[in-house]
């Protein structure tokens, strides 16, 4: 793989590239869905290829091949020097980079079991046994299950002298129930929505979801839910499950403290930002019990943005984002520090794959859990009355990430510090720093969680990437609360 980059800064060099680097990934994935216990999906694919980045009169330019022989990275290197020459013709601003030293690492995340050593035969049995599971609950209608494992290797150098090999694997599952009745549908995911767990591990992440003994609970609450009451309307005390709570972390904090927005340079698929640069360290963004970190190190835990290089070659980090309540922090690249007057990238750059240029990406945006043990029974019975929600099942936030509405699968009434009566169809809605500065309790550690977002979108031509965010159960006072569905 050195012998590619060697090819392509030769090119870069001699066509007047001032910096360069190369990404070489090599990655392989498989997919699995069962529906009512028969297969609705089984794929399997390989990509290898090569992205060029190089920078030329201050203008970025990037181009990117499947075929690795000599001949064709001189010509994509060439291709990218002559991006960027035509990228420089109409910049307004030329590109300075912070400086960083160059790395020379070997890394491979944590992984007990590789993925791909187990049989497709072998897993789909499992998500059979999962369907069988739940369809044996009367009044359930549809059930659906899902495996993914990935593989990724990267091979990074640059100009700068830097050789960095990482390789991530990458597990993740889920299911869910639906159930029909008249003109209402009711939906349980486990153990979180939108493709259930995931995080950079391997197949023992299978083993420890305990996807089949929670099968038959989650297919009874779906069927359960038509019978429930709808949720209170009107402004009460709301606690949040750590998976709905990991949510409201990417919408309300991940996508704003991304720099590029903030500065306007990206606005696909998110919007822009409303901090904006004068919020830095004066912001009051969230109650004194709020802390919120970017966290892409190891030790944060086996978070889908966890790794310990980005995609420009800056070791993973730990930022602070919010400090006791206080906006302290946004994530940035070696092309955007200097806009908050910082010296160094926090290393956040990521791409979806070889063919893409890196982004400013979340890694494990996190808040950090309560220092005094406080389980969630001890949180409830510290609640006369209010509402606990779990599981996302909608979403709407505006372009500038601070009116939003969530919906949620399934609530319950909290009643004298215990849970009561299950609701159906609840939602919450708010302002962003209102909501974050109305959280006045969030559990210890031992309820603390690291949720995989898999599908963020980010980009044009549009990159999925994936994220981390670490929760744990938490209280907010005085919040509007509703119904979401109107239903039966």
């Amino acid at each position: 793989m050195k012998q590619i980059s060697d090819w392509a800064f030769n090119t870069a060099s001699q066509r007047g590239a001032q910096y360069a680097d190369v990404r070489v990934v090599d990655e392989r994935s498989r997919d699995l869905t069962t529906k009512n216990g028969k297969v609705g999906h089984a794929a399997s694919s390989d990509s290898l290829g090569a992205g060029i980045r190089v920078l030329v009169n201050d203008s970025w330019g990037f181009a990117a091949t499947d075929d690795l022989s000599r001949e064709s990275i001189d010509r994509t290197a060439a291709k990218a020097v002559e991006i960027a020459q035509a990228s420089a013709t109409v910049k307004e601003h030329p590109i300075r980079m912070a400086p960083e030293p160059a790395a020379r690492i070997e890394w491979s995340s944590p992984c007990k079991i590789d993925p791909f050593t187990t049989s497709i035969e072998q897993n789909l049995d499992l998500l059979v046994k999962i369907d069988r599971e739940m369809m044996a609950v009367q009044g359930v209608t549809m059930v659906e299950s899902s495996l993914h494992f990935g593989r990724y290797e990267q091979w990074f150098y640059s100009t700068e002298g830097s050789d960095i090999h990482q390789t991530r694997f990458i597990t993740g599952a889920g299911f869910s129930a639906l159930s029909f009745q008249g003109t209402e549908i009711q939906k349980r995911s486990y153990p979180n929505s939108f493709g259930g767990q995931h995080q950079n591990k391997g197949y023992e992440l299978i083993e420890e979801l305990k996807l089949l003994e929670n099968a038959r609970r989650i297919a009874e609450e779906a069927v359960a839910l038509h019978k429930a009451d709808k949720c209170p309307q009107g402004k009460g005390t709301l606690v949040l499950g750590s998976s709905q709570l990991g949510l409201q972390i990417h919408e309300s904090i991940g996508h704003p403290i991304e720099l590029d927005r903030v500065l306007g340079m990206e606005a696909n698929f998110a919007g822009t930002s409303f901090l904006t640069l004068e919020k830095l360290r004066k912001l009051r963004y969230g109650s004194d019990i709020v802390n919120v970190v970017a966290d892409a190190t190891e030790q944060h835990g086996p978070g889908l943005g966890t790794f310990a290089y980005d995609d420009e070659g800056v070791k993973a980090q730990c930022t602070p984002i919010i400090t006791n309540g206080l906006f302290t922090g946004y994530i940035s690249s070696r092309e955007t520090a200097h806009t908050i007057g910082e010296n160094r990238s926090n290393g956040t750059m990521r791409a979806e794959g070889w063919n893409r240029i890196p982004l400013i990406r979340m890694t494990n945006i996190s808040i950090l859990p309560g220092e005094k043990p406080l389980t969630f029974e001890q949180l409830l019975a510290d609640t006369d009355d209010g509402i606990y929600l779990e599981t996302n099942r909608s979403w709407s936030i505006d372009d500038k990430r601070y009116n939003f509405q969530f919906g949620c699968e399934i609530g319950w009434e909290i009643k004298s510090g215990k849970l009561g009566r299950m609701i159906k169809n609840p939602s919450y809605s708010g302002i962003t720093t209102e909501f974050w500065n109305s959280m006045d309790a969030i559990c210890s550690r031992d309820q603390w969680v690291l949720w995989g977002t898999p599908n963020c979108g980010k980009g044009q031509p549009m990159q999925t990437m994936g994220t981390g965010h670490g929760a744990a159960p938490a209280r907010f006072r005085n919040v509007k609360l509703g119904t979401a569905y109107q239903g039966n």
